[in-house]
């Protein structure tokens, strides 16, 4: 027999990734700087990733190393 394909995870609500103020719509996710408009970049904990290429940017949080005594 064969084996079994998983389920389809469905299709991605695009329209989440944007808000709309008045006569005003405003992107709420950044965009891939590789691929260009229209491809949204997923925020992660520590990074955004394009699902797409694969391009990630690290965030930069500041770390203070406090001295042991």
């Amino acid at each position: 027999m064969a084996d079994k394909k998983a389920p389809a995870k469905g299709e991605v609500a695009i329209y989440k990734f944007y808000k709309v103020s008045g006569d005003k719509v405003t992107r709420s996710r950044r965009d891939c700087p590789r691929c260009g408009k229209g491809t949204f970049m997923a925020e992660h904990k520590d990074r955004f990733t394009c699902g797409k290429c694969g391009f990630t940017e690290f965030t930069h949080k500041e770390t203070a190393k406090k001295g042991k005594k």
